[in-house]
Formats: C-alpha cells, sequence, structure tokens
C-alpha cells in the first residue's frame, strides 16, 4: 500500500473496446484485459444489451429446487465446448471457488469410493491456482502462500516446467519434456494419498508466463490414469481462446476430470466460474438422502442469471463471429511484430508466446539468463514509465506480458509493442546496469 503514496490509483472513468479513460481524460491500453479477464473489449455492446435484457427480467433466484433459463442453457453449451467425456456442470462464483470445489469433489469421490488413504493432492512448483486457503495450498508461488504455510493443506510438490531455463537444456523445437519424470516420481512414491494433480496447463501464469508444449501435458493425463489419479486442469486464466484454441486442454488432446473455469467466461463483466466434470464422478454423489453422499457447496449467487447470460452472449460470439479464426490470425501477426522488435535486446532474454499470450523475461545478463534481483523492481519500473506513455503492462517480477482483448486490431498490436519497447528502452538508458 505504501507504493500508492508515490503512485496513487488511477479513477477510471470509462471504457471502450481495448481502451481505459481516467478522470482526466487521458487513456491507456488495455494490454492486460484487466486481469486477464475481458475478452471482446470494454464496453461491448452485445454483452452489455444481454445483461440489461436480463436484468429487467429477473437478476437473481434462489438456486437450491429452482434454475432458470440462462444457467441452462450454459450448461448445456459448456458441455458441448468442452472436451469430449466432461458432461456435469457446477457453478461457482470466482477461479479460487471453483478450484475449491474441484478438490473437495475429487477428495470426496475418493472416500466414496473407499480410498480412505487419498488425502493429498500433487502440484506444481510456481503454480497459481487462487487465493482461498485450499487453492493456495495447491499454489507454488511463495509471494502470496508462504506466510500463510501453517493454515495450508499438505500438498505433494513436484518441480514444474522451465523451458527458458531447462534443467535438461532441451531445445523447445523438439523437447521431449524429461521433466515428466518430477512427476513420475513423486506419483511413484505418494500415488496412493493423492487424489488429484492441478496444473494450469499450456502456461504456469502468474509464476511469469512460463509457456510449456502439449506433451507435457499429455504426458500428465497418461500418469493420472496409470496411477488413479484425477487431473484437474485449471483453465481459469488460459481457456477461452487465450492460447489459441477455446481450451488449452484441446491441444494436447486430452480430457481432464475436471476442468475449472472462470475469468473470460463472462468477458470481463461479472463474476461467474464452472467446474466442469465427467459422469463418473457424478455418479459418486448420485444415491438416496440418507446415504450422505450429496456434495454440498453452495454459494447465495450461484448461477446467477446476468452473469449466466453475459456468458452465454461470449460464447455467441465466438461461434457467431468466428472468433478462433481471428485469434488465429492476431496471434501470428503479434508473434512477427513482437520478435522483429525485441530481437537481439540485451536485457531481453526471451520473447515467447502461445495464442494471444506474449511474455518477454527481462534478464540482467542474456548470456547466463540470470535475473534482476527482485529488489530492483525492474518490471514495476518499466510499468510506470509504460503507463505514462498510456499503456497497461502490468509486470510479474521481471516479466512483462501482454494479454489483450481479441478486438486489438493489427495496428494496435504494433503500437503496444512499439510503446513497451520505447518504455524498456527508456529505463535502461536512465538505469546503470550492475552485472
Amino acid at each position: 500500500m505504501k507504493d500508492y503514496e508515490d503512485l496513487p490509483p488511477i479513477v477510471i472513468k470509462s471504457a471502450k473496446g481495448i481502451y481505459l479513460y481516467d478522470e482526466n481524460g487521458k487513456q491507456y491500453v488495455d494490454a492486460v484485459s484487466s486481469w486477464w479477464v475481458n475478452l471482446f473489449g470494454h464496453s461491448n455492446e452485445r454483452i452489455s444489451t444481454a445483461i440489461a435484457e436480463q436484468a429487467f427480467q429477473m437478476e437473481h433466484v434462489i438456486f437450491a429446487n429452482f434454475t432458470h433459463e440462462p444457467a441452462i442453457l450454459l450448461a448445456e453449451k459448456l458441455v458441448e465446448i468442452t472436451p469430449a467425456g466432461l458432461s456435469k456442470v457446477f457453478f461457482a462464483d470466482n477461479g479460487s471457488a471453483a478450484v475449491e470445489v474441484a478438490l473437495k469433489m475429487s477428495f470426496q469421490y475418493h472416500q466414496q469410493k473407499n480410498k480412505p488413504k487419498k488425502k493429498r493432492f500433487l502440484a506444481l512448483t510456481d503454480a497459481y491456482h487462487g487465493e482461498t486457503l485450499g487453492a493456495l495450498s495447491v499454489g507454488g508461488v511463495g509471494l502470496y502462500n508462504e506466510i500463510f504455510q501453517p493454515l495450508l493443506l499438505d500438498t505433494v510438490r513436484a518441480h514444474g516446467p522451465d523451458c527458458y531455463r531447462c534443467p535438461f537444456n532441451q531445445s523447445p523445437n523438439s523437447c521431449e519434456t524429461p521433466c515428466i519424470s518430477f512427476i513420475e516420481e513423486a506419483l511413484k512414491k505418494h500415488h496412493e494419498e493423492i487424489t488429484a494433480i492441478i496444473i494450469e496447463p499450456l502456461i504456469q501464469a502468474a509464476a511469469g508466463m512460463k509457456m510449456y508444449p502439449p506433451l507435457y501435458l499429455k504426458k500428465v493425463k497418461e500418469l493420472c490414469i496409470s496411477y488413479d489419479v484425477h487431473l484437474i486442469a485449471d483453465e481459469i486464466a488460459v481457456g477461452f481462446g487465450r492460447t489459441g484454441t477455446m481450451f488449452a486442454c484441446e491441444q494436447a488432446e486430452i480430457t481432464p476430470d475436471f476442468m475449472c473455469l472462470s475469468k473470460g467466461l463472462t468477458g470481463g463483466y461479472l463474476p461467474l466460474s464452472a467446474v466442469v466434470t465427467t459422469e463418473e464422478i457424478y455418479d459418486a454423489f448420485y444415491d438416496d438422502y440418507k446415504s450422505m453422499k450429496a456434495f454440498l457447496h453452495s454459494h447465495s449467487y450461484t448461477g446467477n442469471p446476468i452473469a449466466c447470460r453475459a456468458a452465454l452472449e461470449v460464447l455467441r460470439i465466438f461461434e457467431e463471429e468466428n472468433y478462433i479464426k481471428k485469434i488465429e490470425r492476431k496471434s501470428e501477426s503479434m508473434k512477427r511484430i513482437a520478435t522483429n522488435v525485441f530481437r537481439g535486446h540485451p536485457h531481453i532474454g526471451e520473447y515467447r508466446q502461445i495464442g494471444m499470450v506474449g511474455a518477454l523475461e527481462l534478464v540482467l545478463d542474456n548470456e547466463t539468463r540470470e535475473s534482476f534481483p527482485s529488489e530492483d523492481r525492474v518490471g514495476y519500473k518499466i510499468f510506470q514509465i509504460a503507463l505514462d506513455k498510456g499503456l497497461l503492462i502490468r509486470p510479474l517480477g521481471n516479466v512483462l506480458y501482454f494479454m489483450p482483448p481479441y478486438v486489438i486490431t493489427e495496428a494496435e498490436i504494433e503500437k503496444m509493442i512499439m510503446t513497451t519497447n520505447e518504455a524498456i528502452n527508456e529505463y535502461f538508458q536512465c538505469t546503470k546496469v550492475v552485472k
């Protein structure tokens, strides 16, 4: 909070498309989709109209013994577009809650299948799955969960993929993912007590947009089958077209046991999340009342009609306006422009990109790939310079990233990248770097 004395919160009065406008009329390019939630631009007319219509029809209704058309249609649509075999939908109201639901559901499933030893989860180093206590337990970013360790679940931790600093010296173009051995070793040792592996498919986002190949995800699924362990795919940040396909799991051609969805689900308008799971999982909870096998987890705003209606409109825009194809074209442009602009910079170790997610790894030394000390706050200082230039690129430590709304044009992509380059160069021209 002390940072706000030097950089007070900017009061945003309005927003349209990829732009935010503050109380003084200054314009900012929202290159991070306001924490990865906005898909089709701010104040999107289709989504705004759908929400207004629903608000005048019904704002909310209890979701126990009652339902409504937006929730029914949305559940049907999610089952239709998610990987084959996911047939049941459980609504919650944010990403962390979706993760909690999946963890609880996996645990209870195994308990009701007479596997009482299965009480732990396996998660990756540098993982991020939310900030409630269960979600923090499977997270691996110390910044968020270190202080809460006495309160957290006893999670089994396996080293995650780190393609930029690969300990196996694999080339990204011919990687056979030997780092899967870390998960395999953990499963060999602990599989009888592990109920599920939770993973962010293709991109460990909060870790600094660490990207890894689909083959790794495919091998994780194979190990889950071999060791009788569920796979929870946390697609909260990477779902709905971010990686170039509707869901990242598609690129590995796998169906997880649980898929957690949120963020872009409502196009950045309202809190809503969903856990999509299988008939087999559902059947373990289906019984007479006296068995007490029901899954008891609820929120006051579960299945909120306005949020469901926003999500329905988002999915209709994807389909009717052929957005996956548009994302493919725009991601190609973004990669081409960024690669040309950032190539050869002495303090940019790597530009990496999957779909419409691009990331710059800022380094002290390009040869050794040594990072800047965290206390130097290099990314944060470049972020401040970019803000002055009308660009929002909120950093993840030493990583700057692009995750713009899909409505961005090629000209705006080029402007976003060129302004970032200007901010980076301005910082290094004014800063003496000591190696």
